[in-house]
């Protein structure tokens, strides 16, 4: 187990980074391109060159070489060799470090089975699909048996509902791995999913790091633009669905697990549907009116005030030529419950 400590850190894309990753915690690093998350990786792996320093367990490693600092990595473009089987992707780490063959059989064998693809060990990665090959890649990094897992943007080219399911999958595993792991993203919802804590990463530089509602402002005021609702759960409805007030507003809710009490409740912008006549689906739905049009470099960002609660969406300049928008304007708003992120 491996407590990870990086002390002003900082080269061609970081600028002083410090912070604490605790013993099997996993920490997801927010922020947009260009950030420096992919860099903050690959310090932590060695691969690239840094001024400041690097701790393992108290101990500097700024010395030792990637071979030598015992990090499984999973970059983005997952880079399996398209020339090996499976079996061979997943064995390549443990046979390059001249393990005995029969411990990397055995090792590969269990770490395949524990990610479900040991079916597929004979297969070339072009015959499988965006998931299985996420999970070989997987596989790959915890067949060294790491003691840190670097994950960058892993699921960023699946498809909404895989993603989700795998990286539900992925925390389920990682906690009961207990390895210490940075899981990179740009999304919000996956951050807050994944993240015992969120570290957010903007031009290099550490603005905040803690739980995921400890950082909403920081994400809100220099990252992304947040609707930030606080609400009371008033009870579930049924179907992972509960009711919530959030001041003037009655909001459906997700709620995968039992939620009760006060929760803060977020949505950004681009989600938030802005209508010019009543939708046939009304569900988290309300009229407004609008109080400001601003622009930004999707189109517009549109300030609607709903029941006393400011709203913000951001729509497309078409969208907005089509609506006819302006001060004061007679709009509907919808919420889509698929997009709202609850945290207690």
């Amino acid at each position: 187990m491996v407590v990870v400590e990086l002390r002003n850190v900082r080269n061609y894309a970081l600028r002083g980074v410090s912070l604490r990753v605790r013993d099997g915690e996993l920490l997801a690093v927010l922020g947009p391109n260009g950030a420096g998350k992919t860099t903050l990786l690959n310090v932590v792996a060695g691969l690239v060159e840094y001024e400041g320093s690097v701790l393992f367990n108290g101990v500097p490693v700024d010395g030792y070489p990637p071979s030598s600092r015992g990090v499984g990595y999973v970059p983005q473009t997952l880079a399996l060799f398209p020339h090996m089987t499976v079996y061979d992707n997943v064995a390549y780490g443990p046979r390059s470090r001249g393990l005995p063959k029969r411990c990397v059989e055995v090792g590969v064998k269990e770490v395949m089975e524990l990610l479900g693809i040991w079916g597929l060990r004979d297969r070339y990665p072009r015959f499988l699909s965006g998931g299985e090959r996420q999970r070989v890649a997987l596989a790959r990094a915890l067949a060294v048996n790491p003691k840190i897992l670097l994950l960058d943007e892993p699921f960023n080219s699946l498809q909404a509902g895989l993603r989700r399911s795998l990286r539900v999958e992925v925390r389920r595993l990682c906690m009961g791995l207990g390895i210490t792991t940075f899981f990179v993203t740009h999304d919000i919802d996956e951050a807050a999913e994944v993240g015992d804590r969120v570290a957010v990463l903007k031009d290099g530089a550490l603005i905040s790091i803690g739980s995921f509602s400890e950082v909403l402002t920081a994400i809100s005021r220099s990252l992304y633009r947040l609707n930030i609702l606080k609400c009371r759960v008033l009870g579930e409805v049924g179907y992972g669905v509960s009711k919530a007030l959030c001041r003037g507003l009655e909001l459906l809710i997700p709620c995968d697990e039992r939620v009760d009490g006060e929760v803060t409740v977020t949505i950004p912008p681009d989600k938030v549907l802005v209508y010019g006549a009543r939708p046939r689906v009304g569900a988290n739905t309300f009229r407004g009116v609008v109080k400001y049009l601003k622009p930004c470099e999707l189109g517009a960002e549109v300030g609607v005030d709903v029941h006393g609660v400011e709203v913000v969406s951001v729509l497309p300049a078409e969208a907005l030529r089509a609506l006819k928008l302006g001060f004061g304007s007679q709009v509907f708003v919808k919420l889509p419950i698929r997009y709202l992120q609850v945290v207690q």
